[in-house]
C-alpha cells in the first residue's frame, strides 16, 4: 500500500478502499487490477479449497491477462466428441490450441501476483457485512486462527463463488439463480503407450453420464480431470464419473483428489446493491451455458468490476458500479444466449445428442467453433459458413438428416 493511499484511508477512518472476498480467478484479477491502480486492497480467501474445473483456457486469456507459459500444463490440439452410441466426431484445432491449467496452482499464482502488486492477503471466511453508524460497510470475517475481524471498507467485491454469501446478503433474489452441480476426479494420466492422448480433450454427450450437461476427460499433463455435472436432483455424479472413467479406460488410474461445487446457469440480473457492494465471477453467474466455461469469463468480469469500482472510488457515485454488468453483457450477452439455446435443445435427449455429435463433424461447424473459442466472440466474418450451418441445423431439427 503506498503512503498516499494509507494517509487517505487514515483520514477517512477506513481500513481499506476495497475488500475482495474470494481469491479465485475473478477475485484475484479484480484485486490485482485495483492494487495496481494504487488502491488499498485486501484479498480475503478461504484456505484449501479447489474448484472442480476442466481447466481449459483460450489463448486470448493468456494474452489479455499476461499468464506465463509455465502455468499451461498442457496444450490441447483437438477435441473428440462422443455420442450416446459411441459414435465419434474428431475436431482438430487448425493452427491453434486450448491451454490447460491446474486450478490448484493457477489460482494461487493469481493471488500471489495480486499481493506482489500491492494487495494485502489474509486467510479467512466471510461472515457478514455490517454498517457503521455513518453507514460505511464493515466486513466481518472469521480468520484462520479463529479470531473475528471487522474491516471498514469503501467498497466490497463479492467473488465468493456460486451461491455467494455476499450476494445473498446484499442483492435481492440472488439465491434464486439455478445451478448445475459439478463433480470431478483428478487422476494420474496414463502413459502415452496406453493409447491415452494427452493433447486431446474428450467430451461425452450421454444421458447416463449427465441428463442435462456433459462428461469430460481433460488432460493436465501429469494428471487428468474426469468430471460431469447436472442440475437434476438425485442424479449420482460420483456414479457417473465412475462410469465415465470406465468408458475412457481410466478405471485403474490413481485418484489424486475429488472436488465438487455448484456452477450458476445464468448471470444475475443485478450485480451491485446501488451503494458499495458488487459481485463478480461465479457470484455474478458468468459461466457460459452449454460449455460450462468459466475461467475466461470470470477474469474478464473481474477486470470490468475493478474498473467500475475504481470509477466509484473516484466519484463516490454508486451508479458507476452498474457499468460492470452493462459492459459484460454487451460484450458477451449474445454468446450466452446462443449457448443457452443450444444447451436447452440439444442436451435434452440422447436422440438429440446423437444429432448434435453428427453436426460436430461438419467442417464449417468446427472452424467457426474454434475461431469463436479462440477469440471469445461470435464470428461474423464468414457469412457463407453461417448460412450453411443454419441450413444444416434446420435439417437436423426437422429430421431431414439422419443421426
Amino acid at each position: 500500500m503506498n503512503d498516499v493511499a494509507q494517509a487517505g484511508l487514515d483520514q477517512a477512518r477506513y481500513d481499506y478502499d476495497v475488500v475482495v472476498i474470494g481469491g479465485g480467478p475473478s477475485g484475484a484479477t479484480a484485486a490485482d487490477d485495483l492494487a495496481r491502480a494504487g488502491h488499498a486492497v485486501l484479498l480475503l480467501d478461504r484456505a484449501g479449497r479447489i474448484k472442480p474445473c476442466g481447466g481449459a483456457v483460450p489463448p486470448r486469456l493468456l494474452r489479455d491477462f499476461a499468464i506465463p507459459d509455465e502455468l499451461v500444463v498442457a496444450r490441447v490440439t483437438s477435441a473428440r466428441i462422443i455420442s450416446p452410441s459411441d459414435r465419434l466426431a474428431d475436431m482438430p484445432i487448425d493452427g491453434g490450441f486450448v491451454g490447460m491449467v491446474d486450478r490448484e496452482h493457477f489460482d494461487e499464482w493469481l493471488r500471489a501476483r495480486a499481493a506482489i502488486d500491492g494487495a494485502a492477503r489474509r486467510t479467512g471466511t466471510f461472515q457478514a457485512i455490517e454498517r457503521d453508524p455513518d453507514g460505511a460497510a464493515v466486513v466481518v470475517a472469521r480468520m484462520a486462527d479463529g479470531g473475528v475481524v471487522r474491516l471498514r471498507a469503501r467498497a466490497v467485491v463479492g467473488a465468493d463463488g456460486a451461491r455467494s454469501a455476499v450476494a445473498k446478503q446484499a442483492l435481492p433474489r440472488a439465491a434464486e439463480v439455478p445451478c448445475v452441480f459439478a463433480y470431478h476426479e483428478i487422476v494420474r494420466s496414463p502413459a502415452p503407450a496406453s493409447g491415452f492422448d494427452g493433447a486431446r480433450c474428450d467430451v461425452y454427450y450421454r444421458g447416463t453420464l449427465s441428463p442435462d450437461f456433459y462428461g469430460w476427460v481433460f488432460p493436465h499433463g501429469d494428471t487428468t480431470s474426469v468430471g460431469t455435472g447436472s442440475a437434476r436432483k438425485g442424479f449420482s455424479l460420483r456414479g457417473a464419473v465412475g462410469a465415465l472413467r470406465d468408458a475412457a479406460g481410466l478405471e485403474g488410474a490413481e485418484t489424486v483428489r475429488r472436488e465438487g461445487a455448484p456452477i450458476p446457469l445464468r448471470p444475475l440480473r443485478r450485480w451491485d446493491n446501488g451503494r458499495d457492494v458488487i459481485v463478480t465471477g461465479d457470484a455474478a453467474g458468468v459461466v457460459a451455458p452449454a460449455s460450462g466455461e468459466g475461467i475466461y469469463y470470470a477474469m474478464l468480469c473481474g477486470r470490468m468490476v475493478a474498473d467500475a469500482v475504481a470509477a466509484f472510488l473516484a466519484t463516490d457515485d454508486a451508479r458507476a458500479l452498474r457499468a460492470a454488468r452493462k459492459r459484460f453483457m454487451a460484450a458477451n450477452g449474445m454468446v450466452f444466449w446462443v449457448l443457452g439455446m443450444l444447451q436447452r435443445f440439444w442436451y435434452s435427449s440422447d436422440r438429440r445428442r446423437e444429432r448434435f455429435v453428427t453436426m460436430c463433424r461438419d467442417p464449417d461447424v468446427q472452424r467457426l467453433t474454434w475461431e469463436a473459442y479462440m477469440n471469445k466472440r461470435l464470428v461474423r466474418a464468414r457469412p457463407g459458413a453461417h448460412v450453411r450451418i443454419f441450413l444444416k441445423d434446420l435439417a437436423h431439427l426437422v429430421g431431414l438428416v439422419s443421426a
